[in-house]
């Protein structure tokens, strides 16, 4: 496994994206992924990454299948952003399938009741993905979709050879999932991997404030510098070790920590992690 960096990671730096690339370069980083953009910034990034010889590795981009006005005005929206992702030169693009657990405004309340809706949209991207030599990965991500069962029931009726997961090792835990048992499950479907850490207090305390927020069943959370938190940092790695993953991992840090610092710590703490035998 290589250790990569989401872009997303320098947001409270108020950088440019170009700016982004050559500082995840700098920090140590093997490469980059990036979060949504427009089309002249993809093609300044992956000049700018070819120039470095610092690989752009994974696109990530939000979806709302249940929400939008049709599940096919959605994926035509997402057609452009695979677009993009082919513009930058990498093979991996992400997207939500539900960002919001919102049962009492969705028309569909039951996950079962809406999967077929999140299926249908995920694979007409997956198809038009296809064609361009980009493969489509949905995340565990947006309360609704974002249990380790809901996340495989959803690649299995997507069922398509173009289409798997991207797991986020700490977003388990924004289901109240164990962050461990939720990576064994679906190690076998991941493609793409986040290394997320999070400090966890239970939702039977008082709030503790600015930097925190809840989880689906009312727990709190903060991001933390990965192995500074509660996620099993090293029992997923070795679960995904085990079921074969070798691709990159990528550090999505969301603290309130100074973030190059935050950054630089936690690959020190993942590179041992991935090192272990």
């Amino acid at each position: 496994m290589q250790i990569s960096v989401s872009s997303y990671s320098f947001s409270k730096m108020k950088t440019a994206p170009v700016e982004r690339l050559r500082l995840a370069r700098e920090l140590g980083f093997a490469a980059i992924e990036f979060t949504e953009t427009d089309m002249d910034t993809a093609i300044r990034l992956r000049r700018e990454s070819e120039k470095l010889d610092f690989p752009i590795v994974c696109y990530t981009v939000g979806a709302e299948f249940l929400q939008a006005r049709s599940v096919e005005e959605e994926a035509e929206r997402l057609y452009k952003q695979v677009d993009i992702a082919q513009a930058l030169g990498v093979h991996l693009m992400r997207h939500d399938a539900s960002r919001g657990f919102q049962p009492y405004r969705a028309a569909h309340s039951s996950f079962n009741e809406a999967l077929p809706l999140l299926a249908k949209g995920c694979r007409l991207v997956t198809e038009y993905a296809a064609e361009k030599s980009v493969i489509t990965m949905v995340e565990n991500h947006g309360y609704f979709c974002q249990d380790s069962e809901r996340v495989a029931a959803l690649v299995g009726a997507v069922s398509h050879p173009n289409f798997g997961a991207l797991v986020d090792i700490g977003n388990f835990a924004c289901a109240d999932e164990d962050p461990a048992a939720a990576v064994g499950n679906v190690a076998a479907l991941a493609l793409h991997v986040h290394a997320k850490d999070f400090h966890i207090k239970p939702g039977t305390g008082d709030s503790p404030g600015e930097g925190w927020f809840q989880s689906r069943g009312g727990n709190y959370l903060r991001g933390a510098i990965i192995g500074h938190g509660n996620v099993p940092v090293r029992q997923c790695i070795g679960n995904l070790r085990r079921a074969g993953y070798d691709g990159y991992v990528s550090i999505e840090f969301e603290g309130m920590e100074d973030c190059a610092q935050a950054l630089r710590i936690g690959r020190e703490n993942l590179e041992k992690l991935i090192n272990e035998k």
